[in-house]
């Protein structure tokens, strides 16, 4: 979690669907609350030690709360669950500055607005701001039926609304999601922005890049993805003082490093986050994060420290 933290007060909790909750934060101290970019997202400090991060997705241009959409995971690792059995409406707690790793891009091209399930949750922020600025787009909303989709009043009371299509996997084939049917032709310019669970997304952009959308046109962001921490064991070398940490089959770098007492900021803890990324040296990183994009695994100058290993022996790490 970052140095700048603000104080908050959960002023509203909404059950939106079947797990999830939509909380309503506003200042502590009564005053107006930074404004962000469509696309950021918050650290919540959940407790000690746990900082998990979620998408705002609420209107940009309004500053007096932030809204925030969690699902219970059913593999939660404490956070999701923690929120959803403990945070109430008047509880005080304590959120990082909005951060942006899935902004929009410059420009009036359309863009095309992908979620599934709780992925929906950036989007909305940036239907709030297209729609405010009169720029085109379209938002298509996949859930596995309407009991697991939130937001769905609001959707269809936004002044958006005209430019939302719903999708349900328990419904009518003729509804669901067709990339062939809904990417418009690349040719157009559009961007895509896709977010949800990784199947969904790892389908899609493998749609997209088969219509024929360059990669700096697929803008994704994943909520969460399965961490693979097999491989031989191997050691990091630490820059700064030279010592040398063993990191044991089966043990992340994060908590290699955590058991000889050097603390690394950490959040996802899944690769989908940045936060723990960090610059190599020395040595050839095995990448298994879904947050750097293939140029920078390529470079091989920067790695996950949550989830990825080393396919050399040693790896010097710029700590």
């Amino acid at each position: 979690m970052s140095d700048a933290v603000l104080d908050v007060q959960i002023v509203r909790r909404q059950v939106q669907a079947d797990g999830i909750i939509v909380l309503e934060l506003v200042a502590a101290d009564g005053g107006a609350l930074p404004r962000f970019e469509p696309g950021a997202h918050v650290d919540v400090l959940v407790g000690p030690d746990l900082v998990r991060q979620y998408s705002l997705c609420s209107d940009p241009a309004r500053t007096d709360r932030y809204r925030l959409g969690i699902l219970l995971d059913p593999a939660s690792r404490g956070g999701s669950a923690a929120i959803h059995a403990g945070f109430r409406e008047g509880d005080r707690i304590r959120i990082g500055v909005p951060r942006n790793n899935f902004p929009l891009a410059a420009g009036n091209a359309t863009s095309v607005l992908l979620g599934g399930g709780i992925g929906i949750t950036p989007l909305l922020a940036m239907a709030h701001h297209l729609d405010a600025a009169g720029r085109p787009f379209a938002l298509h909303y996949c859930a596995r039926s309407r009991g697991k989709a939130a937001f769905l009043e609001e959707l269809a009371a936004a002044p958006y609304a005209r430019h939302v299509t719903l999708h349900f996997d328990d419904e009518a084939a003729a509804q669901r999601l067709d990339p062939a049917r809904d990417l418009p032709d690349p040719a157009g310019g559009a961007h895509l922005y896709i977010c949800g669970p990784t199947g969904f997304m790892d389908w899609l952009i493998a749609a997209a890049r088969t219509r024929g959308y360059p990669e700096d046109r697929i803008h994704r962001e994943y909520f969460g993805a399965e961490v693979d921490l097999s491989g031989d064991a191997f050691e990091v070398v630490l820059a700064g003082s030279g010592r040398t940490v063993p990191v044991a089959a089966g043990q992340s770098i994060v908590a290699a490093l955590k058991a000889v007492g050097v603390q690394v900021a950490v959040s996802c803890e899944e690769g989908v986050c940045g936060t723990c990324i960090c610059t190599v040296l020395e040595g050839v990183p095995d990448h298994r994060d879904s947050y750097l994009t293939e140029e920078e695994h390529a470079a091989n100058d920067q790695m996950a420290l949550c989830c990825s290993r080393a396919k050399t022996p040693k790896l010097v790490l710029d700590l």
